[in-house]
């Protein structure tokens, strides 16, 4: 499908803006994640970044180390047709910056890393200025089930199943359910979606992609 007009996808996350969520909010929110509050810290898993070592090694009483995630490097989501590098972003002034270009996925470092407890938050363009369909341009092919596949920076490539796949009006977008932590390894994937506002430039809508990690992919 070609579309007639190459549309940036222009303020993307309007509905994070500190108008609809506080700074206050998101930090209280982010601060639960499990890399912020080792204590909270489920089983180790067998996959990660980091390990305190066998039960043994540690001194009776000693608190338990804490585990350190991994940085995502790249993406894979076969049935979205997205083979992608992740870049580093920012949440400034409780603003989720927009990705840097059209073909790149971008993972906010305020959320977890992988191997981490928590909601890991990620997002990429559907369509950008004068390139047309962009990363997520097929993100509605998505349905439950499906796999992402991520690659740490240690090599290490963490799989996550699709729970399910939603759009959300921006004005009315439910953000403790989007952005708001979970007690497992989540991912959440945030792109544009829905009618498109000529008049603004805008999306009205926001597709987002919530998974969760398993150990192994599905048998086929």
């Amino acid at each position: 499908m070609t579309i007639s007009v190459a549309r940036l996808c222009k303020a993307l996350w309007a509905f994070l803006l500190i108008g609809t969520l506080s700074l206050g909010s998101l930090t209280v929110a982010l601060a639960q994640d499990s890399r912020i509050q080792p204590s909270s810290l489920g089983e180790v898993p067998t996959t990660g970044g980091m390990r305190p070592g066998p039960a043994a090694a540690l001194a009776p009483g000693s608190a338990t180390p804490e585990i350190e995630g991994v940085i995502p490097i790249a993406i894979q989501i076969p049935n979205a047709f997205v083979d992608a590098q992740v870049e580093t972003v920012n949440i400034v002034d409780g603003v989720m910056q927009d990705p840097t270009g059209p073909w790149v996925i971008s993972w906010y470092e305020e959320s977890p890393r992988l191997g981490e407890l928590g909601n890991i938050l990620m997002a990429g363009h559907l369509d950008y200025w004068d390139v047309g369909p962009a990363v997520l341009y097929n993100v509605n092919n998505l349905n439950q089930g499906d796999v992402i596949s991520i690659t740490g920076e240690d090599g290490i490539v963490y799989t996550y199943e699709v729970d399910w796949r939603e759009n959300f009006e921006t004005a009315n977008a439910p953000l403790d359910q989007i952005v708001g932590p979970t007690d497992t390894e989540s991912l959440t994937i945030i792109t544009c979606g829905g009618p498109f506002d000529y008049a603004n430039g805008v999306y009205l809508e926001r597709t987002v992609v919530r998974a969760h990690r398993i150990e192994t992919p599905p048998a086929a």
